[in-house]
């Protein structure tokens, strides 16, 4: 039935096409060579075992189609899954809660970033995980202020700069000014791939949640 509905909301949708559908990794897989999608939509578990099945069928599409973005559905917020997924790298990978899926905006906004090589981490899931470092004990994260941490979840979420200024109403100055401060307070250098913003927040999330 999920299955189902997403195929509905996603043909509805004038700018997506829905070429196929697939109920286990094996036949994800043997569409994927023979269409050739741009971007895979999965659940995080599948049959077999219910486990991880999505996160290691979104790393072999990857490597069979560089090309195709993944975006991995998941109930969960469990860190491991997240860390499982852009363990790789994370361009061309997007990972959402199901609750988003109603959301049809941003599940859009996600096939079409992954699809352009972006990344996408569902906001509430990283609001979280900041709420959650920011509490420990001489975190770095302590020593952002409340723009500034609203900034880092932004750029999690792969806005631009003037994407950020809009959702803030900020001067696009004002904001480059916070991520450069943002990078400053969090010891991390600057990068030249596209994803180095959703890069960073997800290493700094990982090297915290392993420091303390």
């Amino acid at each position: 039935m999920t299955r189902e509905g997403l195929r509905r909301l996603l043909d509805e949708q004038p700018d997506i096409e829905v070429v196929g559908c697939a109920a286990d990794p094996r036949e994800a897989m043997e569409l994927a060579a023979r269409l050739r999608p741009d971007v895979l939509l999965t659940d995080i578990r599948m049959p077999p075992s219910h486990t991880t099945e999505g996160i290691d069928l979104a790393h072999e599409i990857r490597a069979a189609l560089p090309g195709c973005g993944v975006v991995v559905l998941s109930q969960h917020d469990d860190e491991e899954y997240i860390w499982s997924l852009f363990s790789e790298g994370v361009a061309g990978y997007a990972y959402l809660h199901k609750l988003r899926v109603g959301d049809a905006e941003q599940l859009v906004r996600a096939v079409h970033e992954v699809a352009a090589g972006g990344s996408v981490l569902d906001p509430a899931i990283v609001q979280r995980l900041l709420t959650k470092r920011a509490e420990k004990p001489g975190s770095p994260l302590s020593q952002l202020s409340d723009g500034e941490l609203e900034v880092l979840r932004l750029m999690a979420q792969g806005y631009s700069n003037a994407g950020i200024a809009a959702e803030t109403h900020l001067a696009t100055g004002t904001v480059e000014k916070r991520i450069a401060t943002v990078f400053l307070k969090l010891g991390l250098t600057e990068r030249d791939d596209v994803n180095r913003r959703v890069q960073a927040v997800l290493l700094y999330l990982r090297e915290s949640a392993s420091g303390h």
